[in-house]
């Protein structure tokens, strides 16, 4: 920077520390001297910013970009999201003559690896992680008052669908990177892996057409009609004493049958099996079917665990129909089957012939007729007792807590309604956040957006040519 230059942030900068130097009083409005002195520095990296543009735009008659020869059209005046706020810089534009409906393209901004040729790298990073914590209203107000960057809640609102698209289109090869750069824990003695779902707002979820088949049954609609199951995997690893070391954390928007989603967890599972082939599997879901013809039939054999705890439920269900739910009777049943079903070897055994039981003792009460058979269906994975003794995990708390922070927390505020790709938009920056994955997805994602620009020397301007030509 040219810190001589009349005028120059830097100059002013430099005047103000002289003066307030000088003048040995201390500031009687601290915050207000505090913003101050802020947006005094940001202006010095506004313009050593807008420098560095400079020195990276191009000027030639033509260049060569990825074995496509551009010519100059035009220098105008853009202005920049970076993290010192908005830049406003001239920058030369170039076209592919042969082809013009191509768009033209920017040196500078290819050189710099700008980000949908608005954002600096560094800006889009913050601003991509902050919205996928935070509405993108709040997040305006947040830069605002941070007092660096000034991006509107609209443009908040499209960079990450903006991001998504370019995620999306290379996301096999982008995750393959991922997960080839992970460092699977030396301690892992066990992996667990579970899938669920949670219920998400859709802009297609077509409430009024659910709304209207309940309506021409003759029923009462019940329930988020507007809403579709939003699938969400977790790959869990564990120490020999059963201790929590890393959770790789996923979630896709709603389509048939979890599809990508069992992809994901399929390859996850992969590499640590691979990186450490002598640990327990401990596969761990609840009682959906689905979740189990995936669990059982597509990954490598391991332990099966029906999450105790919805077997819990289930038992509290069966039991409150049968002595009053609520009532002290039902409770200390409960109690008593729930501790037996955890600690009992024979538990889950003792636990069916007591449903038995109640079911003969109330032969029309459906719910417990239900709970018998999901314990008989279950059995083998409600070995509670020796699972535990081995130190492998019996719940499912790591992917249901997922399907809560994961998704619940962003996607499923109040007014919310997500399309696929928006949401999904969210969710990827979110996973990559909560997996200790979201530098490194980074990385790969704004690579997309650099280019290597060759400038060609003696290039002859055709149309110039040509027009002395007819001169």
């Amino acid at each position: 920077m040219d810190r001589a230059r009349p005028g120059s942030a830097w100059d002013r900068l430099a005047a103000y520390v002289k003066e307030r130097r000088e003048s040995g009083k201390w500031p009687k409005d601290f915050e207000a001297f505090e913003n101050d002195l802020h947006e005094r520095l940001m202006a010095v990296k506004r313009d050593l910013i807008a420098e560095e543009f400079v020195r990276a735009d191009e000027q030639a008659d033509a260049i060569e970009v990825e074995g496509t020869i551009y010519r100059r059209v035009v220098r105008c005046e853009d202005t920049y999201f970076t993290t010192a706020g908005p830049v406003r810089a001239m920058r030369s534009l170039y076209k592919n003559r042969a082809d013009e409906h191509s768009r033209s393209i920017c040196p500078m901004e290819l050189r710099l690896g700008l980000i949908q040729a608005r954002w600096t790298p560094a800006a889009a990073k913050q601003a991509s992680w902050v919205v996928s914590q935070l509405t993108p209203g709040v997040a305006e107000e947040l830069f605002k008052r941070m007092g660096n960057m000034t991006p509107s809640k609209a443009t908040l609102d499209r960079l990450p669908k903006q991001l998504h698209d370019v995620w999306e289109a290379e996301r096999l090869d982008f995750e393959a990177a991922l997960r080839a750069s992970d460092i699977v824990p030396a301690e892992t003695a066990t992996v667990a892996v579970s899938l669920d779902g949670v219920l998400a707002p859709m802009i297609d979820g077509k409430r009024a057409e659910k709304r209207g088949e309940a309506a021409a049954r003759g029923e009462i609609a019940k329930g988020p009609a507007g809403y579709r199951e939003v699938g969400c995997g977790t790959v869990s690893m564990y120490d020999a004493e059963g201790e929590l070391l890393r959770v790789i954390r996923m979630a896709r928007m709603p389509e048939s049958k979890k599809e990508t989603l069992k992809e994901m967890l399929t390859k996850e599972l992969a590499i640590v099996l691979k990186e450490r082939p002598g640990v327990n599997l401990v596969k761990i879901a609840d009682g959906a079917k689905d979740n189990w013809e995936f669990l059982s039939n597509a990954l490598p054999g391991g332990i099966e665990v029906l999450d105790f705890f919805h077997a819990a439920e289930h038992l509290a269900a069966a039991l409150g129909n049968a002595y009053g739910d609520g009532s002290i009777e039902a409770r200390n049943h409960f109690d008593t089957k729930r501790r037996i079903l955890r600690e009992d070897p024979a538990g889950v055994d003792k636990v069916i012939q007591s449903l038995a039981y109640l079911t003969k003792k109330h032969p029309r009460n459906v719910a417990i007729a239900r709970a018998l058979g999901y314990f008989r269906t279950n059995r083998s994975r409600m070995r509670y007792a020796d699972i535990a003794a081995q130190n492998l995990p019996i719940g499912s708390g790591i992917v249901e807590a997922s399907c809560k922070t994961l998704v619940g927390q962003r996607l499923k505020l109040s007014g919310m309604r997500w399309s696929v790709d928006g949401g999904q938009a969210i969710l990827n920056l979110r996973a990559w956040h909560q997996s200790d994955r979201f530098d490194r997805a980074w990385a790969l994602i704004a690579a997309e957006y650099k280019a290597e620009i060759t400038v060609i020397a003696n290039v002859i301007n055709l149309h110039n040519e040509l027009r002395s030509a007819r001169q």
